[in-house]
């Protein structure tokens, strides 16, 4: 797992050496309270209790803000962690930042993905082609 040091809803600091010692989905989104990423982070938390049941810690990135964050959890009831990579830097550690093209304009943006990774930290899968709206059971299925 890439380190990093960003901040979650709450403004606290979390590190990637936190999450050692449990089954880790790192999953990274656009944008809060989009259709698709509100339809992803519904899926996780509708299907949390059989995510944890596997041993799984869910925590999602965006380069939204924590009050953001803590908005989007509060609205949609999320029971898990949102960090605030305001800078991208982990979202481009993880690779989860580059080109995106809309209606004929290149952009860099974030690239929805998704990462999974064992207790001692190391990657076991990547979902780079996230079904949204059925996203955990793509993680389940794995």
């Amino acid at each position: 797992m890439p380190h990093f040091e960003v901040i979650n809803q709450d403004g606290e600091v979390v590190t990637s050496e936190q999450l050692l010692g449990r089954k880790t989905i790192i999953y990274f989104y656009p944008k809060d309270n989009t259709s698709g990423c509100t339809a992803e982070a519904c899926s996780l938390r509708d299907n949390y209790a059989a995510l944890v049941a596997k041993g799984y810690n869910v925590v999602g990135v965006s380069k939204d803000s924590a009050a953001s964050h803590r908005k989007f959890i509060d609205k949609y009831e999320l029971p898990f962690t949102l960090l605030a990579d305001t800078s991208t830097q982990m979202l481009q550690d993880f690779g989860a930042w580059g080109e995106k093209s809309m209606y004929g304009r290149k952009y860099m943006g974030v690239l929805r993905r998704t990462f999974i990774f064992d207790e001692q930290g190391v990657l076991t899968d990547i979902i780079e082609k996230v079904d949204t709206k059925n996203h955990a059971s793509q993680i389940l299925a794995l």
